[in-house]
């Protein structure tokens, strides 16, 4: 693997957005930037198709961002092809790609581009996906600026790893929420709430196998702050509030496709999501 973090641009507001959250977050991890631009054809072919057609340079955009952050290291790589294609071997070979969530193509009101969803959901390396309109300021922001989802049991090793560690550089607390249901049959048979006893018991069991879970990871990081958050709700709807406060929202991904959470969540947050497969 190349030490550095990519970022893709092509030109549009979501994609500068991106690229501004990669020149900070290479900033925190002492990495270079290489900020990427696909072309779908060749130089040649374009000007013969309409010669008066130049796309985006990304050349201005590393200018601009060398000079809001002295000091960044970072460099232009044009690729010629498919854009989805062509991202995913430098994805690979990254510490983390970042893109906007929706480029310059598709139609208003679609939240989630086609660019995105393509290499989010089979990228081998971990993928931050930036919103429109997302500001980079923490004021009124919580303590606890990076959030963590988990969905039970034991949390794979390179999602939290990556959530602890960003929390740890950006010198803010651990979110970490859990969604759960009430245990089978009483979710489906039951036609009443449970008593309070028994829904008491099963949140206390639920709370101790989550901490459990944490332990190890608390112990590697004891500088950053944790709150654990134990929600009863479905995981979307408690991804998607906790978003509206954070910095980054780290969620894992389980094989080859997003899922219908995680993609309910990429089509709601308010805040960057880093979309982290459970292999890395």
């Amino acid at each position: 693997m190349s030490h550095l973090i990519v970022v893709g641009v092509d030109g549009s507001a979501d994609s500068r957005l991106a690229a501004d959250w990669a020149a900070t977050d290479a900033e925190l991890r002492g990495l270079p930037l290489r900020v990427v631009h696909v072309s779908t054809l060749p130089d040649e072919q374009l000007l013969a198709t309409w010669p008066y057609f130049r796309e985006p340079s990304p050349d201005a955009l590393v200018t601009s961002l060398t000079e809001d952050h002295p000091q960044l290291r970072a460099e232009v790589f044009g690729v010629t092809g498919e854009v989805v294609p062509a991202l995913l071997p430098l994805a690979a070979e990254a510490d983390c790609t970042v893109l906007g969530l929706r480029g310059s193509g598709g139609f208003a009101g679609l939240a989630l581009g086609s660019v995105a969803h393509g290499v989010a959901e089979r990228s081998a390396g971990p993928v931050v996906l930036v919103p429109s309109g997302f500001a980079h300021s923490r004021r009124g922001r919580s303590p606890y600026g990076v959030t963590l989802g988990v969905d039970g049991g034991e949390p794979p090793g390179a999602v939290v790893e990556f959530a602890f560690d960003a929390a740890c550089r950006r010198d803010t607390g651990l979110h970490v929420v859990h969604a759960w249901r009430l245990p089978s049959p009483a979710e489906h048979w039951m036609p009443y709430a449970p008593p309070e006893k028994d829904r008491g018991r099963w949140e206390d069991q639920e709370t101790q196998r989550f901490s459990d879970a944490l332990r190890s990871w608390r112990e590697k990081y004891p500088h950053v702050g944790v709150y654990e958050d134990l929600r009863l709700q479905s995981p979307a709807a408690a991804l998607v509030q906790a978003s509206a406060s954070a910095e980054l929202l780290v969620i894992g991904r389980v094989g080859r496709t997003l899922g219908p959470t995680l993609h309910a969540v990429l089509e709601h947050t308010a805040c960057p999501v880093a979309v982290v497969p459970h292999h890395a």
